[in-house]
C-alpha cells in the first residue's frame, strides 16, 4: 500500500523549493542593481548638463550692458535740464536764481540762449548788458548790476517771474513781455505782431520745450 502522506510531504517540499526558486528569480541580480544604478547616474548627469546649457544661452542672449530699471531711473533724475554752457559758473547761476525766484532752470536757460548765448559780454545795439540783455534802467529797477554775471542773472530770472506772475503764469506771454515789455503784450492781448517779437518767442519755447 502506497504511503500517501509521504507523497504529500514530498509534493509540498517540492512546492516549497519551486516557490523558494521563483522568488530568487524575481528579485534583481547585484550586476543588474549595478547597471539600473549607473544607467540613473547617467541620466541625473545628463539632466544637468542640459540644465547647465540652457542657463548660458539664456546669460549670452541678455543685454551685455543692461541697466537696472532703478538706475536708469536715477541718471534721468540726474540729468541736467535747459542749456548747459561750457562755462559752468553760469549753469550754477542760472540753477540758484532759477530756485531762488521759483522759475523752470529750462526757461532762464531758454532766454538766456536767445537773448545772448550765455555770454556775459553781449551788449546790444539798443545797449542791453550781458548774459539775459538787462537795458541798464532794468537793471536799476530790480536792484542789480548788469555788468556783473551773478548780478545779471539774478535780476534777468527776478524779472522773468515778475512776468510770469503778471500774466497769470502763461509763458508765451511773459517770453513775449519779456522782449517786447509787458505793456505790449497787455496792448494786443498777446504775442504782439512784431517780427521780432514773435521769431524771438518761437525760439525760446523750441529751446524751453
Amino acid at each position: 500500500m502506497i504511503d500517501l502522506s509521504a507523497i504529500r510531504q514530498i509534493q509540498e517540499r517540492i512546492a516549497a523549493i519551486e516557490d523558494q526558486f521563483s522568488l530568487q528569480r524575481q528579485l534583481p541580480s547585484a550586476d543588474f542593481a549595478s547597471k539600473l544604478q549607473q544607467e540613473m547616474n547617467r541620466n541625473v548627469s545628463a539632466a544637468a548638463t542640459k540644465a547647465h546649457a540652457a542657463q548660458r544661452v539664456q546669460e549670452s542672449s541678455a543685454p551685455e550692458h543692461s541697466v537696472p530699471a532703478h538706475t536708469q531711473q536715477v541718471r534721468q533724475m540726474s540729468a541736467p535740464t535747459g542749456t548747459d554752457y561750457a562755462n559752468p559758473e553760469l549753469t550754477h547761476l542760472i540753477h540758484d536764481a532759477a530756485q531762488k525766484y521759483h522759475v523752470d532752470p529750462r526757461l532762464v536757460s531758454a532766454v538766456a540762449e536767445v537773448e545772448s548765448s550765455g555770454r556775459q559780454d553781449a551788449v546790444s545795439s539798443a545797449g542791453a548788458i550781458g548774459v539775459m540783455q538787462l537795458m541798464p534802467d532794468t537793471a536799476a529797477s530790480l536792484g542789480v548790476n548788469p555788468y556783473d554775471m551773478t548780478g545779471n542773472v539774478e535780476g534777468g530770472t527776478k524779472y522773468l517771474r515778475e512776468l510770469l506772475d503778471t500774466f497769470g503764469g502763461d509763458v508765451r506771454k511773459a517770453v513775449a513781455a519779456y522782449n517786447a515789455g509787458p505793456n505790449a503784450v497787455k496792448a494786443y492781448g498777446g504775442v504782439p505782431p512784431y517780427a521780432e517779437t514773435q521769431n524771438y518767442v518761437s525760439k525760446v519755447l523750441d529751446i524751453y520745450q
